[in-house]
């Protein structure tokens, strides 16, 4: 065509190509590395990153992507918003009081943390309250430097829009957010300006936030922000960059005094492309094109998106197009190079970070040279017709399945209010009942005997034996503390999603596919590339073994259809609906084997049901109808004394309560500790009639809260929950714990529930 186009990038992956990252966090964490060293080694795997992206062409490489744990703690800092229980003095923020606010300390508890829109990426949440903005530090600025100085790289800072980020903070009412912007802006200002002195070209400012539903009275305070962003830094050119949905407000957005907008051309489900087709798009601006799925592992149609981008060019010229993920690429593995394991069919139709980069290079040659690239476009299309067409994608026993999916009966026997009499009969539990979500520390010993067994250096004998004594001392163990309702403790999985992943039929796993879920925590999802099904029983005979050594009731622990459907990799050739049904239908036959063994309590966390809402209000009903639904075919086939819990955590609850009692579990156990209470006071104006425990304790931070302080979350909630339906348990699993604080943290809760328990019966007479 003999065009030209831009390649650019969002963000690239923190973690490294072998996890370097996470590994010297946890080794400063655990006082094994010295700050100096800390130091150094972040910056060696940043300096690698930068020169990656160097080498695979890309022309504007986004810097102050990189962060020590998480982009939105870093703005907090940086703008001095510590809140006051860390101690902090003012002036630049130590790491220890970082790290402290993210994981918590002895003396403080550490800050909320939730879900970063509908990704399974965690942030913390900023809590602003009444404390007012200082810049504390540059940190855009000393990142522009480093890869400056170090890669020769003048590089695009990217920042998180100071819309986006009071919008995700708490501390203040939504009706004083102009107040705060007002607060807020002159620091931003001043933080633009500092990089416009340095000689900054571009920048990109993130604005998610403006793909969701923004009122009038927000779109104001959108077009104050970026007016005074223009008048005061003149010479700095924004990129102001907006992923994961289509604008609503296209002809607002677009009018905004900057010199480019990046829009997401992959889940827009096209509404920017037909917004452009509609309304043009300003000649003064550049558009970031969002082609590439930052989000998906697969090769894109590259045919598609040649398409897509000359459909762009009717409207918009070549030259003004930056070519660009749809998102950053922290979303997806950093490369596919050391999957040599997989089927080659398979590895072929992968791409990730790095892949992903490549695939801009080829269409911007593409457009530049349609002869030049002609050879390596066949071979892509020939790589994805290749993976098409695996009879493991097109199994038509699962298709008839399917078909019967609409007449399956999604409901119990019995509602709820007739049910649980039955339950209180058959189980005998005290009022405010004790349990855990499911998991018990892994331990060394743990993970090297699982790594033994996938070596093959232990036989699968030696390796059941070995699982078999360490559930019966799980077992012991919770019987010494006292609780009441048992789990088994999960000691045969790696990962609550991967396990039941390698048990059905339609997934494959990575050897290096590691994300960052929140911190230095990075998962390996899996990926499923096929039609699921149930092969044979995945977790009852470890819960039957366990239920062995016993009286007490012990839990069968389940991952529930929504929640291995949003932690997986998912086939982008059928509806995430269509694939939940299959997980769904494959997990019916595991509860069903599971009572049939005499398993009668029965776990099916969906922590992911809040993260799969689509960031529109008017799509939220359809997926809660469908994704209940999904729950519902999973366990309603059971008998009615037979009780389903399910579990949630890190998300936003109470704008979905309605959903959560639509999946009819028996009890939720939810996250409540770490937001310090808010759902206690959202469930008082809605109420909430089945059983449900509200996690007393953050498992997610090293310290070991007191008693008392969760007898306060207890005496709290039994305010306006019914104390016949209130169960006392930690957040969330406890596998990432250590077993000394796991055991003091548990003994501390066994005693606030008995405690608690004393005082409702007194006050009951």
């Amino acid at each position: 065509m003999g065009e030209t186009v831009t390649i650019g990038n969002l963000g690239y992956p923190r973690i490294g190509s072998q996890r370097e990252w996470k590994k010297a966090l946890e080794a400063y964490w655990a006082g094994k590395l010295e700050e100096t060293d800390f130091l150094q080694e972040m910056a060696r795997i940043r300096l690698e990153q930068l020169e990656l992206q160097k080498d695979k062409g890309v022309e504007l490489i986004p810097v102050n992507d990189f962060t020590f744990y998480d982009h939105m703690l870093d703005m907090a800092v940086m703008f001095g918003i510590v809140p006051e229980r860390f101690a902090y003095k003012g002036g630049q923020v130590s790491l220890d009081t970082y790290f402290a606010m993210a994981r918590g300390s002895k003396q403080a508890a550490a800050c909320e943390m939730t879900k970063w829109f509908n990704t399974n990426y965690h942030y913390i949440v900023p809590e602003i309250g009444g404390q007012s903005p200082a810049l504390t530090e540059n940190k855009p600025l000393a990142a522009y430097r480093f890869a400056k100085q170090h890669a020769g790289i003048a590089g695009k800072p990217v920042i998180v829009g100071l819309y986006t980020f009071l919008k995700l903070s708490k501390g203040f009412q939504q009706a004083e957010l102009g107040q705060k912007v007002g607060q807020f802006l002159p620091v931003y200002l001043q933080m633009l300006k500092e990089l416009e002195q340095e000689g900054v070209n571009w920048v990109q400012i993130d604005e998610p936030v403006l793909v969701t539903d923004v009122s009038d009275e927000d779109m104001e305070q959108v077009e104050r922000i970026y007016r005074a962003i223009a008048q005061e830094v003149p010479g700095l050119h924004v990129m102001l960059q907006t992923y994961f949905e289509g604008v609503d407000r296209f002809e607002q957005v677009v009018q905004l005094p900057v010199h480019g907008i990046g829009l997401d051309f992959v889940h827009d489900r096209e509404t920017n492309l037909q917004a452009i087709a509609r309304y043009g798009f300003p000649r003064d601006k550049r558009l970031g094109v969002g082609l590439i799925d930052g989000r998906s592992i697969w090769r894109a149609d590259l045919d598609s998106k040649l398409r897509l981008v000359e459909t762009l060019a009717q409207s918009v010229p070549y030259e003004q197009m930056i070519l660009q993920p749809s998102c950053s690429l922290m979303h997806v593995p950093v490369s596919t190079e050391p999957e040599e394991k997989l089927d080659p069919v398979i590895r072929k139709a992968l791409a990730f970070a790095n892949e992903k980069l490549d695939e801009l290079k080829l269409l911007a040659r593409a457009i530049r040279n349609s002869a030049e690239a002609a050879g390596e476009l066949e071979a892509s299309r020939q790589h994805l017709d290749r993976f098409r067409s695996l009879p493991q994608r097109n199994r038509q026993d699962v298709v008839s399945r399917q078909t019967e999916w609409a007449k399956l009966q999604d409901k119990r026997s019995l509602v709820f209010a007739e049910r649980f009499p039955l339950q209180q009969e058959k189980w005998g539990l005290p009022v405010l009942p004790t349990t855990t979500i499911g998991s018990f520390p892994q331990t060394p010993e743990v993970r090297q005997a699982r790594l033994r067994w996938r070596r093959n250096e232990w036989d699968q004998s030696q390796y059941e034996s070995f699982l078999q004594e360490q559930i019966a001392s799980c077992i012991r163990l919770q019987e010494e503390l006292g609780l009441d309702v048992l789990v088994h403790g999960e000691f045969e999985r790696t990962d609550m999603v991967e396990f039941f992943g390698e048990k059905l039929d339609g997934f494959i796993f990575t050897q290096n596919g590691w994300v960052q879920s929140y911190g230095s925590r990075c998962v390996k999802p899996p990926v499923i590339y096929g039609d699921v099904a149930f092969r044979e029983p995945m977790t009852v005979k470890e819960s039957v073994y366990a239920q062995s050594l016993t009286s007490q009731p012990v839990k069968g622990m389940l991952t529930g259809p929504i929640t291995i459907l949003c932690w997986s990799f998912v086939r982008d050739d059928r509806s995430r609906e269509q694939v939940a049904n299959q997980i769904a239908l494959a997990l019916r036959q595991e509860v069903e084997a599971l009572e049939a063994a005499g398993i009668e309590m029965i776990q099916v966390d969906e922590p992911a049901l809040r993260e799969g809402f689509p960031l529109k209000e008017r799509d939220r009903e359809s997926y809660l109808d469908w994704a209940t639904r999904a729950f519902r075919i999973a366990t309603s086939s059971v008998k009615d004394t037979t009780q389903i819990h399910t579990h949630m955590c890190y998300c936003e609850f109470h704008d979905i309560l309605h959903a959560i009692l639509a999946l009819d579990a028996d009890v939720i156990s939810i996250e409540t500790s770490r937001s310090h209470g808010e759902l206690i006071a959202k469930l008082e104006g809605e109420g909430y009639d089945h059983g449900i425990g509200l996690g007393v304790y953050d498992i997610h931070s090293p310290r070991v809260p007191s008693t008392a302080e969760m007898m306060d979350i207890i005496e709290r909630a039994l305010q306006v929950l019914d104390p016949a339906l209130f169960w006392v348990n930690p957040d969330c699993g406890l596998k990432t714990r250590g077993l000394e604080e796991t055991k003091a943290a548990l003994a501390n809760m066994v005693a606030a529930a008995r405690e608690a328990r004393r005082k409702w019966l007194l006050a009951s007479g």
